[in-house]
């Protein structure tokens, strides 16, 4: 069954970070799907132009163009209202781990303050269904993105209800995305070399583009009470081994191309996770994916933390920021950037160690 069965609201389609990676993929997808309006709302001016010129191109007229920002409460209320949109797939978010370490302020205000705004407007205008693509970052974070939107995943699920539905599917790296390590490797390879690999044992979850929107559609077709999804990604990857895979598929010889490890970035880990030791899966109507389930932190106390985070935000108070953070999500161990920036050895903003290694 297809999302936009049965309830006639879903044929209104607001898609957040509609000009990224995934939320454009969702956007050409959606609108095959026979929606009859696409909202695509993004930040960017050029993503946003970008995939409307192209939907426009495909003789696509089902679609529209909105400038701006998940945390602007106004704006979201003009849409839903003159909108009405049934079905929201909330891709917009701060993703690079070593940058959002270097501003982490900024990944906490839009992933988590602009996700609580734009759930607290599907609720408001009775939305029946809000989807948002989590990583598996959130996990056992050691990066501040990573922390984010595991209270991002936290938010939804305590707004959730039977009339709207929140639910979060978190994913791996998905392939091809912006910052992809594919074609970061793929463009080192052409140059010649050489190809940066953070560390020899560094692993990652991979999935292709098509196989996250497959997902995303599968887990706004689910009619129980879904909550936080994941699907089978396999094993992990070894980052060395695939690079030494696309230096072949290249036609050229491991020992032609030279690999450097640049060793790990702020924020990074040797290997991620899909659940941590306090959650376990059960089934879903659906084979490809699993439910998750673990503890929560309790409404009242959740509410107040969600409230010093935004406080915290708007003071740019970083130390009880990260305070705060810990607190939510215990298994969050910020990185030995994020602990220089709060002890005053960096800069916030700087860009130390973000140099464009390879994303492992």
């Amino acid at each position: 069954m297809s999302f936009l069965d049965g309830n006639n609201s879903g044929k209104v389609v607001l898609i957040t970070g509609a000009g990224g990676c995934i939320g454009s993929a969702l956007a050409r997808n959606v609108v095959r799907s026979g929606a009859n309006l696409v909202l695509l709302l993004d930040h960017s001016e050029q993503n946003l132009y970008e995939i409307h010129t192209e939907l426009s191109a495909s003789g696509s007229f089902s679609h529209l163009a909105i400038l701006g920002d998940i945390s602007d409460e106004g704006l979201l209320d003009e849409v839903f209202e003159k909108n009405g949109p049934g079905v929201i797939f909330h891709a917009a978010a701060f993703k690079h781990v070593p940058l959002m370490e270097a501003n982490p302020i900024a990944v906490v205000r839009n992933n988590v303050l602009g996700t609580r705004t734009l759930a607290s407007a599907a609720l408001r205008h009775g939305v029946r269904q809000l989807i948002m693509i989590s990583t598996d970052k959130a996990v056992n974070p050691r990066s501040i993105m990573g922390a984010a939107k595991r209270v991002a995943e936290l938010i939804l699920l305590r707004f959730s209800n039977s009339a709207t539905r929140m639910s979060a599917v978190r994913l791996g790296n998905v392939l091809g995305s912006n910052g992809s390590v594919v074609p970061l490797f793929q463009q080192q390879i052409a140059r010649g070399g050489p190809v940066t690999v953070t560390h020899p044992d560094s692993r990652r979850y991979f999935i292709s583009l098509a196989e996250t929107v497959e997902l995303i559609h599968a887990a706004a077709a689910l009619n129980e009470d879904a909550g936080l999804l994941v699907p089978e990604l396999g094993a992990p990857v070894n980052i060395l081994d695939l690079a030494n895979r696309l230096i072949r598929e290249a036609g050229r010889r491991p020992d032609e191309i030279e690999v450097v490890f640049t060793g790990l970035r702020p924020g990074d880990k040797l290997s991620e996770d899909l659940i941590s030791a306090t959650e376990w899966l059960e089934p879903t109507s659906d084979s490809r994916l699993q439910k998750i389930n673990g503890p929560r932190p309790s409404p009242s106390r959740f509410d107040s933390a969600i409230e010093l985070i935004s406080q915290r935000v708007g003071a740019r108070s970083l130390a009880p920021l990260v305070e705060t953070l810990c607190e939510l999500v215990p298994e969050y161990q910020p990185s030995e950037t994020l602990l220089r920036l709060l002890n005053g050895e960096l800069l916030v903003g700087a860009q130390h160690g973000c140099a464009p290694n390879a994303q492992s």
